[in-house]
């Protein structure tokens, strides 16, 4: 299973278009936002994904009850916790407890955002990942992930 990661994507519709159109192009089985879509308006260049998509909210997000319409159940307030090829998988927006999280051996992966800052971590026996932002506001660069299940392995790639 191939899944594509993003997070952070701030409104910038440009870099959103951008990320659908690489995880289209890479054929992924899922794509996982972690948090700060922030406009309802920001979610429709993900309706060009050819692969189904689920989120978390993040702290920035505006209109909640019109992003949960227009997202039409896939988003939700976090954790999201997903089984992907017998795995399970954590995504949430802050970095809290991250550390704690990756350490009880609960999840082979686990995606944040929040930071801005990229990150593909083992720690311990579980995987951890932030494929920093997409949108580029703060950082400079526009950056998503894409995760092979079982192998784990985890590719950053800047758009």
């Amino acid at each position: 299973m191939l899944l594509g990661v993003l997070s952070d994507t701030h409104d910038h519709l440009d870099n959103i278009e951008k990320a659908v159109e690489f995880f289209n192009g890479k054929g992924v089985d899922l794509v996982v936002h972690a948090g700060d879509v922030v406009s309802p308006f920001a979610l429709d260049p993900l309706k060009k994904l050819e692969a189904p998509w689920q989120g978390v909210f993040g702290n920035n997000e505006g209109e909640i009850p019109f992003l949960l319409e227009k997202a039409q159940g896939r988003i939700q307030p976090a954790p999201l916790e997903l089984e992907l090829e017998g795995h399970r998988v954590l995504v949430k927006h802050f970095h809290h407890y991250v550390e704690e999280l990756a350490a009880s051996g609960k999840y082979s992966l686990i995606i944040y955002g929040h930071t801005h800052r990229s990150r593909v971590e083992k720690v311990g026996s579980t995987w951890v990942l932030n494929p920093g932002e997409t949108c580029g506001w703060l950082t400079g660069r526009a950056t998503v992930a894409l995760v092979e299940i079982p192998s784990f392995r985890i590719e950053l790639i800047e758009l």
